[in-house]
């Protein structure tokens, strides 16, 4: 492998505390893997930020460098699929979990993990899609396949984080009616832009609801939080609606009867971008850079350093961002 010197985020844990800071390390130290690549862009997810701050269940052994995202060039392969010079993306698979991943200048990956560049899209803008945009896209992809435009109105939760902006704006891009929620009043004008016809507070969705359904509103919905509006949303979906649901920052469980599925026959569809299979993760990256590539794409993201990167990593934590942060390693 080569020998370079490169920067890196480390977190390591010191007297039971868990601290990220810039470090240098060498590419002799990454693991022996198929695909050397030198990284341009990465890109700042809730799961990078849980990492960094000592979640075993996300990284069982520290130091480590976290970053589930990563687009660059390839410097170094072991494979025919793969050659020196080119762009390729990785993200998901066990990138920045265990594998040293996309907030380090060099990452060593299986040729398993990577995909060409889509011609349609630049490294830059794969990387405003990301981890969170491909899950995004993977929640339309489901969701498209049971409800229709015509069907009716589809909800959005979380709608200013990085799965609800890229949802939003390709739902209504695609013609449906998009309702978000959102607790951010000062970016209701942003939702708007990227395409919500309509907007309900966040505090207006969350309170529990004893009853087992309630009033039909919505054909469909894309949950990216979880809790009480996940179940909010299912109590209340048209006969035959779907909602699909990819996050828990609100909480990881559910209060609800059977109802709601066995009245109105609706159905609730998990999303794993994590290990998505290749061909229908390939297919996917050529939807999101060709007819679904958001046509406000470079107006939803914030570009950052890695000097940058662990103070953003704690406004994740806090709901603090909107839209999607990239990382420009050669800042």
């Amino acid at each position: 492998m080569e020998n370079i010197n490169y920067k890196s985020i480390v977190t390591e844990e010191i007297e039971g505390k868990f601290v990220s800071e810039i470090k240098m390390l060498n590419t002799r130290d990454l693991p022996s893997n198929d695909v050397l690549i030198k990284v341009k862009y990465s890109s700042i997810n809730y799961k990078d930020a849980l990492s960094a701050s000592g979640n075993k269940g996300v990284t069982k052994k520290y130091p480590h460098t976290s970053g589930i995202d990563a687009a660059g060039i390839v410097v170094q392969s072991n494979v025919t699929d793969f050659k020196p010079g080119d762009e390729v993306i990785v993200t998901g698979y066990d990138l920045g979990m265990n594998t040293p991943g996309g907030f380090g200048q060099y990452i060593c990956v299986p040729a398993e993990w990577v995909i060409l560049l889509p011609e349609n899209l630049s490294l830059k803008e794969s990387m405003i899609i990301g981890t969170a945009g491909f899950t995004a896209g993977i929640s339309v992809r489901r969701l498209s396949e049971l409800v229709k435009p015509a069907d009716g109105k589809i909800v959005v939760s979380g709608a200013t984080g990085g799965v609800g902006s890229v949802a939003v704006s390709i739902l209504s891009q695609l013609g449906y009616q998009v309702v978000a929620v959102s607790g951010k009043e000062s970016e209701y004008e942003y939702l708007k832009n990227l395409g919500a016809s309509e907007i309900i507070p966040r505090n207006d969705f969350q309170v529990t609801d004893s009853k087992p359904v309630s009033s039909a509103r919505f054909a469909g919905g894309i949950d990216t939080v979880g809790g009480p509006i996940l179940e909010n949303i299912i109590k209340s979906l048209s006969p035959l609606g779907a909602v699909t649901t990819c996050g828990s920052v609100s909480s990881t469980q559910l209060n609800l009867s059977v109802f709601p599925f066995i009245l109105r026959g609706i159905s609730l569809i998990g999303i794993s971008a994590q290990n998505y299979p290749m061909p229908l993760r390939k297919s996917l990256w050529d939807l999101l850079s060709q007819q679904w590539k958001p046509t406000n794409l470079m107006e939803i993201y914030t570009e950052i350093s890695l000097n940058e990167v662990v103070d953003t990593l704690h406004d994740i934590l806090n709901s603090k961002l909107k839209g999607r942060t990239i990382v420009n390693l050669d800042l």
